[in-house]
């Protein structure tokens, strides 16, 4: 059990910045790190997402850097801000209490660092569950039964589940057969007189055609220039293409590090197991999703709602083939936050101003205490996140002297013993450490 109240008389020096004795210069240190990290992750990242919605070039001249640098601000502050407010509670309380290192330094640095992101991205953050795959199978039905609904869904979120199943599955009333074939007829009309030109794409199409052949479409279904089986094999393709190309591009700045010593390395920028876990993953999801809808169209000859829960229940199985607890729960943070303003929508939700930033100061915050206190308890990929974006100085606290706290500091960290300079210590490292 914890000491909560108890204390230890070392400076920030001795437990937190041990690389360097001087507060602003490792205040400098930090933030250099961070602010190299969150550059190269939200620049790939905001880089992908403008190819894949086929943003306009205006949007690449005019807002593509400053929303790179708005979220590489509010990732760089969080970091950067931890430091200090961890140097600034040392010099306010004059000692280390239990809480102080971890959650009391992170939870005002968030704070301020969550109001630098853009509103639209302060999803509500939680506390993770340990079964991903339940939890995103229940998220994926929730999601695609919105999606689904008339205005269900609204913005990026609606954008995104559009460009991932297709936007055969957008949202319609529930419809019947004999409806469904007039809408049908025009289209396919209309279909004849456009050109299409022969590229990669139209190949694969052929290709593909030739190998399912001429099998049934459902009337009610929209793919009109598929049949289902076909219908359900491209949604697979172009969505384990997009994965695997995805895992690429976030592995290029690595691997063309080693471009002139390691030469042999650049293979793993194609061939790597990751890339085509997230290739599975995405191209599963959406191929289940298509047929089960399908097959529920076949089964009840109506297009309906009810049918994306059931569709999106078993599509989220493919967290199978590439288990990650962020992208579970992102999404399951973006579902709570949009049925919480659906119910402010509706009058029954209260509204609670600036209540996503507060949920993600306390989150973050508690992430934080684990990650000072107890690091075997935090999870793998958020503490190689945070080494990351330390470049590593997260790892070179002094937790061999919070162990007096009872939460076994250094169990991962026992042959560590950080080379402090005695001219700024306040301790002497031979004196037995005593709580007050």
């Amino acid at each position: 059990m914890a000491a909560l109240s108890k204390s230890i008389p070392h400076n920030c020096y001795e437990i937190g910045h041990t690389w360097h004795p001087h507060c602003g210069q490792a205040f400098v240190h930090i933030t250099h790190g961070a602010l190299a990290e969150s550059l190269r992750i939200y620049g790939t990242l905001y880089l992908i997402a403008a190819v894949l919605r086929k943003r306009k070039l205006d949007y690449y001249l005019h807002k593509l850097l400053p929303e790179i640098l708005q979220s590489t601000s509010f990732l760089t502050a969080n970091g950067s801000l931890y430091i200090a407010f961890f140097c600034i509670l040392r010099r306010i309380l004059g000692k280390f209490y239990f809480w102080t290192p971890g959650f009391g330094a992170a939870l005002p640095a968030s704070y301020v660092a969550i109001l630098i992101e853009r509103k639209s991205r302060r999803g509500l953050l939680t506390i993770y569950m340990a079964n991903l795959v339940l939890l995103f199978c229940i998220t994926a039905a929730l999601f695609m039964f919105f999606f689904r609904c008339k205005d269900g869904l609204k913005g990026f979120t609606f954008s995104a589940l559009k460009f991932i199943v297709g936007k055969e599955e957008i949202p319609t009333h529930s419809f019947s057969p004999e409806v469904a074939f007039s809408k049908i007829d025009r289209k396919i009309k209309h279909r004849e007189e456009v050109s299409q030109l022969m590229n990669i794409i139209a190949l694969t199409k052929k290709l593909v055609d030739k190998v399912c052949k001429r099998g049934p479409r459902h009337r009610c279904c929209k793919h009109y220039e598929d049949n289902c089986i076909s219908y359900c094999i491209k949604g697979f393709i172009r969505m384990f293409s997009v994965g695997y190309l995805i895992q690429c591009c976030l592995r290029i700045p690595s691997a063309f590090r080693h471009l002139f010593t390691k030469p042999s390395r650049l293979l793993s920028l194609f061939y790597n197991k990751e890339n085509f876990q997230l290739g599975a993953f995405l191209g599963s999801f959406v191929s289940i999703y298509k047929g089960t809808s399908c097959f529920l169209r076949w089964v009840r000859n109506l297009d309906d709602e009810l049918h994306a829960l059931i569709a999106g229940s078993l599509a989220g199985v493919s967290m199978m083939f590439y288990k990650s607890t962020t992208i579970s729960m992102y999404l399951a943070s973006k579902l709570v936050e949009t049925m919480y303003f659906k119910g402010i929508e509706a009058g029954k939700v209260p509204y609670f101003p600036h209540a996503d930033s507060i949920i993600y100061a306390i989150s973050t915050a508690i992430c934080f205490q684990a990650a000072v206190m107890e690091v075997q308890t935090l999870r793998p990929s958020y503490w190689k996140f945070l080494l990351r974006l330390t470049k590593g100085r997260f790892a070179v606290m002094n937790r061999q002297v919070l162990d007096v706290f009872g939460t076994e500091a250094s169990k991962n960290f026992k042959n560590f013993i950080p080379k402090l300079d005695p001219r700024y210590t306040s301790v002497s490292p031979e004196l037995p450490i005593e709580l007050s």
